[in-house]
């Protein structure tokens, strides 16, 4: 595990939310996620948890966590699957997504 507080375990984690689903995510993965877009009813099923392991993956560089990757992993797919459905809007999940990621800061700072 890398020798940082958890102030700046946030802010990475923070960064790394912002670049993987902002200039990362692209058009095609914002539209192929979906399972209600044409390239969606497709693609979904692959798409979606890939893009949510992109996520993962920046988590684990970070916190060298199996565990934290995990969270991330299953949080942002579910999360992601609930805005596309309409069930939350685009705040709501970026506000979970922010919810997460300190919940993650907080397990890699207990050292799990």
């Amino acid at each position: 595990m890398i020798d940082i507080g958890i102030a700046s375990a946030l802010f990475l984690l923070m960064f790394w939310h912002c670049l993987a689903d902002y200039p990362l995510q692209g058009e095609f993965i914002a539209a192929a996620k979906n399972k209600n877009t044409d390239l969606g009813k497709t693609y979904w099923k692959i798409v979606l948890p890939a893009h949510a392991m992109i996520h993962a993956g920046g988590v684990f560089i970070i916190t060298q966590s199996f565990v934290c990757a995990a969270v991330e992993l299953v949080s942002h797919a579910i999360t992601d699957y609930l805005k596309c459905e309409g069930k939350i809007t685009f705040n709501q999940d970026q506000a979970i997504h922010v919810a997460f990621k300190v919940i993650i800061a907080a397990l890699f700072y207990m050292g799990l």
